[in-house]
Formats: structure tokens, C-alpha cells, sequence
């Protein structure tokens, strides 16, 4: 396995409004992705994703929005070192391209920037396996969420 990315496509029943909206707005990312955030959803924003915010060891993450083209894309970069600014060198890039696909909305969701770390090969490893398996847990969250949000409008 080459480990360079990862690559999910969902479909999801909504608009390409409302899909930015739940992948961009702290109030939505929320529901499907980290247990709270306080992100701003434009270009240079830099703020925190909290994981297992309700257990004694909390894990803060930081993240920086990179490119933001409502609504057809969303482009952060992520887990790098504490205390450092994101680049290409040091963290890993996330985006989520949104195409009208009939009457909802095809997600691409890629994930790169692995090799690029320098990490030893079992923690390269591990890595891309733990966040491989975490967005299919939690894209399937989203579409959940999207489907629940649809039905009380």
C-alpha cells in the first residue's frame, strides 16, 4: 500500500448549499465530525477541533481553512506539530469538491499529504489506517445528519 491518500466519494440528498453549509459551519461539523470547534470558514482561519471533548483527555487538534469556494469546495490542512503554522511540509490537506449530482450532491472527499511527514513507516502506517477508518465513520455521519436535518426542514 502506498499510503500518498486517501479518497472517498458519497452521495448525499441536498443541495450543494446546504452540503457546504454542514461541512463548513461549526454548528454543523459538530454533528457528524469533531465534538466541538470554534473553525471560521475563510481562507487563512485558524482554530481548534476538539475530539472526545466529554473525557478527561480531550484531543485538540489544530486546523487552518485553506481554500473556501462556496459551494463547491472546502480545503483545510491539519494535524501537524503543536505551535507551528501549517504548510505543505508539516500537515495534511483535506478537501471536499461538491458536484450537483440529480437532486443531491457527490462529495469528494481526499486526504494527502502522508508520505510527505517524514513519519517512520509504522507510524505512517497507523496513521493513514486510523484516519482512513475515521472518515468512513464519520462520512457516513454526514450523510446521517444530512438526511435528519432535511426532514425537520
Amino acid at each position: 500500500m502506498e499510503y500518498g491518500s486517501i479518497e472517498r466519494e458519497i452521495h448525499v440528498e441536498a443541495t450543494p448549499e446546504v452540503v457546504f453549509e454542514v461541512i463548513s459551519s461549526p454548528e454543523h461539523l459538530k454533528e457528524w465530525w469533531p465534538d466541538e470547534t470554534d473553525l471560521e470558514p475563510v481562507p487563512g482561519s485558524v482554530g481548534n477541533l476538539v475530539f472526545d471533548a466529554a473525557t478527561a483527555d480531550p484531543k485538540v487538534v489544530a486546523i487552518t481553512v485553506v481554500d473556501v469556494e462556496p459551494p463547491k469546495l472546502f480545503r483545510f490542512r491539519w494535524v501537524h506539530p503543536q505551535g507551528e503554522s501549517a504548510t505543505p511540509n508539516n500537515s495534511l490537506l483535506v478537501t471536499f469538491e461538491l458536484v450537483p449530482s440529480g437532486t443531491g450532491t457527490l462529495v469528494r472527499m481526499t486526504e494527502t499529504g502522508f508520505r510527505e511527514q517524514g513519519w517512520e513507516v509504522a507510524v505512517l502506517e497507523a496513521t493513514y489506517q486510523d484516519h482512513s477508518v475515521g472518515w468512513d465513520h464519520h462520512l457516513g455521519r454526514l450523510i446521517a445528519y444530512v438526511e435528519r436535518l432535511g426532514s425537520s426542514r
